[in-house]
């Protein structure tokens, strides 16, 4: 019995825990805060700039499980609907879909140093180098 719960214990610390994703910006984004519609915008490509006319630089992650799922359902869109949304506007000749990068620390070091850039990561990771605009749980 008692090796069932040590393997129990090691199979939870083993398995990363995604509590909470961060929408993270580059520091010298004006605004504080953004809301989902906001967010939801800036995704799909609708928003294009931040309020001070600096242009908006959106990042993804590569699809794995966790951290972008959550972030995903947030917004409310499915990741199938959002290529689906992207190559729409790609076809039309109305914007680049978000750059795709490889792991939730490649994002925020990309956003520490791209001003205007806005991603998301575990909010376990965010340190001082970008500003947290939302808290997902």
């Amino acid at each position: 019995m008692k090796s069932i719960f040590l393997f129990v214990f090691i199979i939870l610390l083993s398995v990363k825990g995604y509590s909470q994703v961060a929408v993270i910006a580059h520091n010298s984004v004006s605004v504080d805060s953004i809301s989902k519609s906001q967010l939801l915008d800036f995704y799909t490509g609708d928003i294009r700039e931040w309020e001070n006319d600096f242009t908006l630089i959106v990042f993804d992650l590569k699809p794995k499980p966790g951290v972008r799922d959550i972030f995903y359902k947030f917004i409310g869109k499915s990741s199938s609907r959002m290529k689906s949304i992207w190559l729409k506007k790609v076809l039309l000749g109305e914007g680049d879909p978000p750059e795709v990068l490889e792991t939730e620390e490649e994002m925020l070091k990309t956003i520490a140093k791209t001003p205007g850039s806005i991603g998301f990561v575990s909010s376990d990771l965010v340190d001082k180098s970008v500003k947290v605009l939302i808290l997902i749980e």
